[in-house]
């Protein structure tokens, strides 16, 4: 990965952690977070997008 990429990975990272599934209107799954903020499953449903 070049360095554009690694920029834009680090800014997407840092956004998702920002927003908790609540803030976004996401029920809670029950699933434990090693991490704070969405899951990029999250954020592709947010988008309407798949992760596939």
């Amino acid at each position: 990965m070049d360095d554009r990429g690694r920029e834009l990975a680090d800014f997407l990272r840092t956004r998702r952690a920002r927003v908790t599934p609540g803030q976004a209107g996401l029920p809670e799954d029950g699933r434990v977070r090693r991490v704070p903020g969405l899951r990029r499953d999250e954020v592709a449903r947010l988008a309407w997008v798949s992760t596939e």
